[in-house]
């Protein structure tokens, strides 16, 4: 699955927050599938804190270099996060990524 979602930069955010949900819930393997649909440098931060969550430094590194982000000073897995998150425009009120 690569390419960029053709949901337009709303949509592509609201998948954003849908693999942090994801992550927050230890739902790596299902955060993993959603961010391989973005081939974004942003959803490539995100995909690099999916492999940190996973423990593949390796890959880790290698989606932060596509990032254009530093892989050796990056903060802890929860500060990534919140950076990541930080990152987002603001969701529209009264939404919420979805569940699964």
């Amino acid at each position: 699955m690569t390419g960029q979602s053709g949901a337009g930069s709303g949509g592509k955010h609201d998948l954003l927050r849908e693999v942090v949900a994801h992550l927050r819930a230890d739902r790596w393997e299902a955060a993993h599938q959603f961010v391989q649909v973005d081939d974004s440098a942003v959803a490539a931060w995100l995909h690099g804190i999916v492999h940190i969550q996973e423990g593949d430094l390796e890959d880790a590194e290698y989606w932060y270099d596509r990032a254009g982000r530093h892989f050796r000073s990056r903060g802890s897995l929860a500060d990534e996060l919140a950076a990541f998150e930080a990152s987002l425009p603001p969701a529209p009120a009264g939404s919420e990524p979805a569940r699964s």
